[in-house]
């Protein structure tokens, strides 16, 4: 084995007053913060530092001012997904929210129409997706990203790899973007602005969509329709194609097919071999009728009654953005209710 070679003078100097930082910086001191969650903010500075562009002081001052949110590891192991679908859907599928998808369907016309020529997303679709994440921007998080962060990334060791680089992410973003780190709000689990694009995701999909410059998901409707749609366009999303169809089965569930529940599945069982096998759309779930070769996914979601669905391709698309099934049916049948709505009360002049 080769000798190591010595260390330069200069580097041990430079390694011996990190170390002296981010020991005498002082981090972190929630009465309930775990031990785990002090020794993670320290070598997060220690490790990080460098990369992310910052100094060791700044860095340690920074997280000096996290804090420790023992109601965000609550609330991280009860998630809505975990919920029937006949309960996650009274969450979503109300009058309040379907009333401001049509509000915000019209306030913002031009806009969505503008992203769907860019995109090929729909404006009904786009809309959803906001209603469902913050309410048309009526709850955009009550937590400091800082603290949703740091609490994930080290003390919630299921996911604690994640989150530790979302923090990451999100010390990026905040220079990227003029944003204050120490004050920007979100999701418990450090989701952000109208769309509650976890900070990766703002830094790769987000775009701007007003000219100004700036990528702002929080004050620019512009930015957040815009970057809505070239998320779901990047992840598979095909213009003018279906997203689900309620089906029905001839004699229960078809022999040699998959069946998916909450978890999101490809699609990749072709429309003539699941119609052999008895699956069949119910009067007027589709359009127009599909090609032999189109591909879908055999989808059962415990609703009051148990309900069957084909996923097409866009509706794979929609749990890219979040992987469950149940957001997806859940953006998807908000969709179709704010459509007919505002088709209802527009007339032929309404948008989509």
């Amino acid at each position: 084995m080769p000798k190591t070679a010595p260390m330069p003078t200069q580097v041990r100097a430079a390694v011996a007053l990190l170390g002296a930082v981010v020991s005498a910086v002082a981090l972190p001191t929630a009465a309930d913060a775990p031990a785990a969650y002090l020794a993670g903010s320290r070598a997060f500075v220690a490790n990080n530092a460098a990369a992310l562009g910052y100094s060791p002081n700044d860095l340690a001052a920074l997280m000096a001012d996290a804090r420790y949110q023992q109601g965000i590891i609550d609330a991280m192991n009860r998630p809505y997904e975990a919920k029937p679908w006949r309960d996650y859907r009274r969450l979503f599928l109300t009058e309040e929210r379907i009333a401001g998808g049509v509000s915000f369907l019209n306030d913002h016309a031009d806009l969505l129409k503008k992203a769907e020529a860019a995109y090929g997303v729909p404006p009904e679709i786009i809309t959803a997706i906001i209603g469902i994440e913050t309410n048309y921007g009526g709850n955009l998080g009550q937590h400091r990203v800082l603290d949703a962060l740091s609490t994930l990334g080290f003390a919630f060791p299921r996911r604690a790899g994640f989150f530790s680089k979302e923090l990451g992410e999100f010390l990026r973003l905040v220079r990227e973007e003029q944003i204050d780190p120490r004050t920007a709000l979100g999701s418990y689990a450090g989701a952000v602005g109208l769309p509650q694009f976890i900070p990766s995701s703002y830094r790769a999909y987000a775009v701007d969509f007003d000219g100004d410059n700036r990528r702002d998901l929080w004050g620019s409707k512009a930015d957040v329709v815009g970057s809505v749609g070239n998320y779901l366009a990047l992840h598979g999303w095909h213009r003018g194609a279906p997203v689900a169809a309620r089906v029905s089965l001839g004699t229960g569930r078809p022999a040699g097919i998959p069946v998916a529940e909450k978890r999101p599945a490809r699609p990749e069982t072709t429309f003539s071999r699941l119609a052999a096998a008895g699956v069949e759309p119910v009067p007027g779930a589709l359009a127009e009728p599909l090609p032999a070769d189109t591909l879908a996914a055999l989808l059962e979601l415990d609703g009051e009654d148990t309900e069957h669905w084909l996923g097409f391709n866009n509706f794979y698309a929609i749990t890219r953005y979040n992987h469950s099934n149940l957001y997806a049916m859940a953006v998807y049948q908000l969709s179709r209710e704010i459509a007919a709505r505002a088709g209802a009360e527009g007339g032929d002049d309404a948008p989509g």
